[in-house]
């Protein structure tokens, strides 16, 4: 996708951080981003928190000058690596530049600025009914986490 630019949001920029909450914003009105977009005062409290957040990082995608889509991570650590992980929080193309190969782009940007921060390996959750993402994961080289055959399960409990 000739004229696009990747570059890594800057967290202590209040525009990047405005413009990280929107584009999270439309992958959440998505149907594989559950549907609902988040209300203004979330979207609020989520440019606000980019910045406070330590071990965040964004990489956007744009076309002179405008927002195509975004990856947000999160630094973590894994003991069995004994370096840092990082875990693809959100990835994310607005429908209007779907099938362009710019998720593939962001996936790779995501390693390039992970490698440099010495990550011993990269995360992410995918829907089961996302056969699209799950289809470029694969082919950017993800695997199911596993161990001795047995498949990781992601589990959550909701504080907030």
């Amino acid at each position: 996708m000739s004229g696009v630019l990747l570059r890594e949001a800057v967290l202590s920029d209040e525009a990047d951080c405005r413009l990280l909450a929107r584009l999270t914003d439309l992958y959440a009105r998505d149907a594989m981003g559950g549907g609902q977009g988040l209300s203004a005062e979330r979207q609020q409290q989520l440019a606000l928190a980019l910045g406070r957040h330590p071990g965040l990082f964004a990489v956007i995608a744009e076309r002179d000058g405008q927002p195509l889509g975004h990856a947000l991570c999160v630094i973590g650590f894994s003991s069995f690596y004994a370096a840092p992980l990082c875990n693809i929080h959100d990835l994310s193309v607005l429908a209007t530049a779907r099938g362009l190969g710019l998720g593939r782009r962001l996936m790779q940007g995501v390693e390039t600025a992970a490698r440099a921060r010495g990550c011993a390996k990269l995360t992410l959750e995918v829907r089961e009914d996302n056969h699209i993402g799950r289809q470029l994961y694969a082919g950017e080289g993800y695997a199911q986490s596993g161990m001795d055959g047995s498949s990781y399960l992601m589990m959550e409990k909701v504080l907030a």
